[in-house]
């Protein structure tokens, strides 16, 4: 059995964060083959990114990627370091050491395939691969970013080419939620979502796990489980679900810049968009436009409107 998992920023922010999460991976390794997905520790890539605008307002994308890549480095050689002291053998691999081509969109790279032969060999020699997520390199050897949230990219790509058995993102929320539990206390936890709906999700803005790696999860039929590495807990689950078990409408994401809700769900049709609009009509709320996409509706309120707008709809489209 092997299973990928990634830590991210505020999972590794400091020496307490990163011996607990080496004692999270020394009790998967005792049930399994592993391979972990780093970010670099919490507020690193704003503070390298922060210190090259001192230097030069419009630094090159070259440059801005060779910078802020190591802090994933550092927080993959520090974790490893910590699991060492545990008596856990690990390794860490750049993106590059890892076998990850890109693109050279520098900022914003695509994975264009994975040559995991460096991992594969690591783990036959029984050692834990601690991967730099976020990065990789192309064809004519530059570092290159995978853009912000982008480690999320790096575990699904690398269990997909590992063909491994389960991908768990771990961060500092209990799961996914049918809504920001920050901005509606009512939302609840969902044990599970269909794949296509946290797409949706993800697309509309929501930044409980990036679009990218949604997109790689569906396309090569990985599930994918969202854990909280701050307390103990089953997280919910990213995968195809029957459509008997898949919700009219799963969840509901917001823009409050633009005034932007968007539902996911198998229901989000010209029907329940009809719906929508007379339920906030009836609460004086004014729509401004409404659109339907694959698998969801965005409606567009005014902005002072908006959080008003998302209690309504949370609360008579989602939990009724």
């Amino acid at each position: 059995m092997l299973i990928v998992q990634k830590f991210g920023g505020s999972s590794l922010r400091d020496p307490e964060r990163l011996r607990h999460v080496a004692r999270l991976c020394l009790k998967a390794h005792e049930k399994a083959e592993l391979v972990v997905v780093v970010s670099a520790m919490g507020g690193t890539t704003d503070s390298l990114t922060g210190r090259a605008r001192e230097m030069n307002e419009k630094p090159s994308p070259r440059e801005l990627d060779a910078l802020v890549t190591t802090g994933e480095q550092q927080a993959a050689a520090l974790l490893v370091m910590t699991m060492e002291q545990l008596g856990l053998p690990a390794v860490s691999l750049t993106g590059w050491q890892a076998g990850i081509l890109t693109d050279k969109h520098f900022g914003d790279g695509e994975i264009r395939v994975i040559e995991p032969r460096r991992i594969r060999r690591e783990l036959s020699l029984g050692f834990v691969p601690v991967v730099t997520g976020f990065q990789g390199v192309c064809a004519s050897g530059d570092i290159t970013s995978l853009g912000r949230g982008g480690s999320d990219t790096t575990a699904a790509a690398l269990a997909a080419a590992l063909e491994a058995d389960a991908c768990d993102i771990y961060t500092d929320v209990k799961g996914i939620y049918t809504a920001d539990p920050r901005v509606i206390p009512e939302a609840r936890l969902l044990p599970a979502i269909d794949t296509r709906d946290m797409l949706a999700l993800s697309r509309a803005g929501s930044k409980v796990l990036h679009a990218k790696s949604v997109e790689l999860a569906l396309a090569d039929n990985v599930p994918l489980r969202l854990l909280s590495s701050f307390e103990e807990g089953p997280g919910s689950v990213v995968k195809l679900l029957p459509e008997a078990q898949r919700p009219r409408l799963a969840g509901l994401t917001g823009r409050p810049e633009t005034g932007k809700i968007t539902l996911a769900g198998k229901g989000a049709d010209a029907a329940a968009l009809s719906e929508a609009v007379l339920l906030l009509s009836r609460a004086n709320v004014e729509v401004r436009d409404g659109a339907l996409g694959e698998n969801a509706m965005t409606v567009t309120v005014k902005k002072e409107d908006h959080p008003r707008a998302m209690q309504i709809l949370h609360g008579e489209m989602i939990l009724a």
